[in-house]
Formats: C-alpha cells, sequence, structure tokens
C-alpha cells in the first residue's frame, strides 16, 4: 500500500515527540540520547515519521523562525494518508457494481426467453422432453408462468421439518390466488411441520381456503407436478429439472398418489397431533431396530438430532432397554417393528359403533414381552401374573425404585432443556 514501515526508533522517536509535544532539528540530538538511539537512526526515523504524516512542519513564526514539527495523532495521519486511497477505493467499487448490475440485466433478460425455448422444444419433441434449468432464478421464472396458466390441480411434495418463513411468504399469496382461481391443490409435508409454527400457520390458512394437505414420517424431496403433464424436480447440480415426459411423469404421479393414499390428513386439534406423534415415533422405533444411526433419523424424519435423541431415550425407557440392540429386540418381540401406517383420526366415543367388540389381549410378560406361563387349574391364582420369571420380577422391581413414565405425548417443536444421550 506504500505505507512507510515504523521501526522501533521511529515509534521512540514519536512518542518523545508527543511527550515534549514539538521537536526541532537543534533538539533532535537530545532526543536520540534520551531515547538511546544513534544520530543516524534519529535521521532516518525522522524521515519515516515525515512520510507517514505522524509529524508535520509547523510554519515559522516571528518570535520562532526555525523549523518545528508538531506530533499528529496515527488517526488524523491516517486520513490525511490514506484518503485519497480510499476514495480511488469507493471509485473502483461503484464502478464494479455498476458493471454487476449490468451483468444481471443481461443475464435476466436471456433468462426471460427461457419459457419460449421450453415451449418450442415441447412443439418439436410432443413425445415429452426432459430439460434442465440452471439456476433459481429460471426455476422461479417457469414456476411463475406454470402456476398461471394452470387449469386443473398443481401437486406438491416437500421435504424437511420447517421452512423458511421468507420462502412461505412468498409463496403464500401465489397459492391463495391459484385456490380462488378454483384450482384443486393438494400437498404432502412431513410429520415434523405440524410441530413448527410458520409452517403449522401457512398450511392452516392454505387448508381454509381449500388446499388438501396430508402429512407423513418421510416423503419425496421437493417436486411440483402441474395439471398432470409437467413436473419439476430438484436437480443435485443446482436448478432444476423440467419434466414432460409421459412415461415418467405416469411413474411419478403413481408415487404421489400411493404416499398420498397412505397420508393423514392435516388438522390442528390435540388429538390428530397425539396420534401423528406415536406414529413419529413407531417410525423411530422401526429406524432403530434396522440400527439406523441418529442423525440419519433426524434427517430423514426433518426434526432435530437434539429431538431425535430425546425420542430414541424415552423408548428406551419404556421398553426397558438399556441399549439400542436390547431394544430393537424387545420391539420385534413385541411386534412394535412393522412398518407405521398413518393413523386415522381418532373418533369420538360418542360416534364409535356400539356393536364394536375389541379381543382381549394375549397376557405377555411386562418386561420382555414373552407369554406367561399358565397354571394349574383349580389353583387359587389370586392377582393375574405379570412376569415370566423371577429375573424379570427382579428387574421390573429394580426399575420401579427409579420410576419412569409412560411413553409421552412428542413434541418436535421444542425439544427438551437436558436431551439425554442415544
Amino acid at each position: 500500500m506504500g505505507i512507510p514501515e515504523l521501526g522501533s526508533a521511529a515509534v521512540l522517536l514519536y512518542r518523545w515527540t508527543v511527550v515534549h509535544q514539538s521537536l526541532t532539528p537543534a533538539a533532535l540530538s537530545r532526543a536520540a540520547a534520551e531515547t538511546g538511539i544513534s544520530e543516524h537512526e534519529s535521521h532516518r526515523a525522522l524521515g519515516s515519521l515525515l512520510d507517514a504524516c505522524l509529524l508535520q512542519e509547523v510554519p515559522a513564526t516571528t518570535g520562532d523562525p526555525g523549523v518545528r514539527w508538531q506530533p499528529v495523532s496515527p488517526q488524523a495521519a491516517a486520513g490525511q494518508l490514506l484518503s485519497d486511497r480510499d476514495a480511488a477505493l469507493r471509485a473502483q467499487e461503484e464502478a464494479l457494481r455498476t458493471r454487476r448490475r449490468q451483468i444481471q440485466e443481461q443475464h435476466d433478460g436471456l433468462a426471460a426467453l427461457m419459457p419460449v425455448y421450453l415451449q418450442a422444444r415441447q412443439h418439436a419433441f410432443p413425445q415429452g422432453t426432459i430439460d434442465h434449468l440452471p439456476d433459481k432464478f429460471a426455476v422461479r421464472t417457469l414456476l411463475t408462468e406454470v402456476i398461471d396458466s394452470c387449469h386443473s390441480e398443481v401437486l406438491v411434495s416437500k421435504d424437511g421439518g420447517s421452512f423458511p418463513v421468507a420462502a412461505l411468504r412468498e409463496a403464500l399469496p401465489r397459492d391463495l390466488a391459484l385456490l380462488e382461481r378454483g384450482i384443486r391443490m393438494r400437498s404432502l409435508y412431513q410429520h415434523a411441520t405440524r410441530f413448527d409454527q410458520p409452517t403449522r400457520t401457512h398450511a392452516e390458512h392454505l387448508v381454509a381456503a381449500g388446499a388438501q394437505i396430508r402429512t407423513l414420517p418421510e416423503v419425496l424431496p421437493q417436486m411440483i407436478i402441474v395439471d398432470q403433464a409437467l413436473a419439476l424436480l430438484p436437480a443435485r447440480s443446482g436448478g432444476a429439472l423440467i419434466i414432460r415426459e409421459p412415461d415418467l411423469l405416469a411413474y411419478l404421479l403413481d408415487v404421489y398418489e400411493r404416499d398420498w393414499a397412505h397420508a393423514t390428513p392435516y388438522a390442528t386439534g390435540p388429538h390428530a397431533a397425539q396420534a401423528v406423534s406415536q406414529t413419529m415415533r413407531q417410525t423411530i422405533l422401526v429406524m432403530l431396530a434396522k440400527g439406523i444411526k441418529d442423525d440419519t433419523i433426524a434427517r430423514r424424519l426433518g426434526i432435530s438430532l437434539r429431538t431425535c435423541r430425546r425420542h430414541v431415550s424415552e423408548l428406551l425407557d419404556t421398553l426397558g432397554a438399556h441399549s439400542r440392540f436390547e431394544a430393537g429386540v424387545i420391539a420385534e418381540r413385541r411386534g412394535l417393528t412393522r412398518h407405521p401406517a398413518s393413523p386415522p383420526l381418532p373418533v369420538p366415543a360418542t360416534e364409535a359403533a356400539p356393536d364394536t367388540v375389541r379381543p382381549d389381549p394375549v397376557p405377555s410378560c411386562t418386561v420382555c414381552g414373552a407369554a406367561l406361563p399358565t397354571r394349574a387349574a383349580g389353583r387359587a391364582t389370586g392377582r393375574p401374573a405379570r412376569y415370566c420369571s423371577p429375573k424379570c420380577r427382579s428387574r421390573a422391581y429394580r426399575t420401579r425404585k427409579s420410576p419412569r413414565d409412560a411413553l409421552p405425548q412428542a413434541d418436535t417443536a421444542q425439544p427438551s432443556r437436558n436431551p439425554p444421550s442415544a
């Protein structure tokens, strides 16, 4: 940058000048002696201080016609020395911003031709095409045009436990306008979105406007299908893929309809949250029995790692297991590792069928889940048996000494303050 380097001699001379408020040629020798530097070093230090604008020559007066230098603060010296360079850099930055703005305008002008290009390719290849949009701007431009020209239905699949507030704020007016035109809109979210306040509020607005929203433990990555004729899929290299190929579209529609049939309708009541919580915990139990790690489970279910570990710890406590492997064995014995189906919304007691008969549950050990031994006929049984062996009875007694709660309701939005390790 052309700023002169200040050695130790220059620093000592500058400090001496600040203390004595000025420096003259006659006092230079005394300053060198008092600071412990040589005469040669004092002259070099004086030149460095003058080049760095730390010493400023005072105009001669009638009473003091000799040369005299006055110390200048480092801040004032920096402003005096670097003001011209700072102004030049600011001018260069402004020129760069102007140039970047011009390049962006040219890029936007060319990207605006993307719909024309895609329409022409669709006309040239009526059997269907697969195209790649390189960036988010091109995706937004095409998505806006496709949504505006939609005639019947829009299908949406979004993974993740929560969505950015800015994205929700941008999408809500567009989705509401779509519903006002009478377009059918169906969306698949993950169960975890029910516990995220911004996403839940967004979903409630859409449901009130006529949209249909359902949730699953896991859904396909972000996908949009418009009028069963065009699909947008995320591309790993960035941007999105535009699918118009009929066979591939039919496959995506079949996958979507399968997930839709197994999904749970979106609701905000406490009973719906309870059913979804149980489904999520059963899904965690299935993944736990398969040996899947906590971070993978959290990523697939769209919840935080801390919340996932809290659920795993509660499942271990509920099953009475001391390790993940033991929890998987107990879950297999009890038949808890079957693939969880989406639970229906609970029916109030007044609406239940009066002639419904529930079969008596098969008695099993409350610790390991094994079948209980049968007792001899005619024997006074007293209380019904609860344990299959003395070992299980002893284990249950030790567990009661440190009581645990039954399986609590999940709340993926608020993790516990002290999450136990899985």
